[in-house]
């Protein structure tokens, strides 16, 4: 038997620059082996639907502004998926629209957090974000799914 290479983080980003700061921060706390970077909502449903059994992951870091389809209907489907409902996810946003905050919070986000501007605050809050929930947070017992291998 031969296990999928592990995945703990999705980051769906479609900005370059969000990306790599993001990346460079969970790199600062060693956090950046497993995580599997989507540019769009399309992408990011891709990687988590593409097999019957979704990858286990310990957290999506979602933004809501994605093209092809927009973080809170990635996040509308995450929810909806009996396979994927129990999954965190954490908004990372630019939008403090009351009604992105509300809507998210309605189709069952765990966190959401505004990006912040200033590069020490964003590299700071993105490296506790990846602490909390890859290290410290607890889900419910799960196999990581495996591949067969056939001959």
């Amino acid at each position: 038997m031969m296990c999928m290479q592990r995945t703990d983080i999705l980051l769906a980003e479609d900005s370059p620059y969000d990306l790599e700061l993001t990346l460079m921060a969970l790199k600062k706390c060693n956090l950046d082996n497993n995580v599997h970077t989507a540019t769009d909502g399309e992408e990011a449903l891709d990687f988590i639907f593409s097999n019957p059994q979704p990858p286990h992951l310990k957290v999506i870091f979602l933004d809501l502004k994605l093209p092809k389809i927009n973080g809170l209907e990635v996040l509308r489907k995450l929810k909806a998926d009996n396979r994927t409902k129990t999954i965190p996810v954490v908004v990372l946003t630019s939008s403090q629209h009351e009604s992105d905050l509300a809507e998210s919070y309605e189709l069952g986000v765990n966190s959401y957090v505004v990006k912040p501007v200033r590069f020490d605050e964003f590299v700071r809050t993105i490296s506790g974000l990846g602490l909390y929930w890859v290290n410290m947070n607890k889900l419910p017992a799960e196999e990581i799914p495996c591949l067969m291998k056939k001959n």
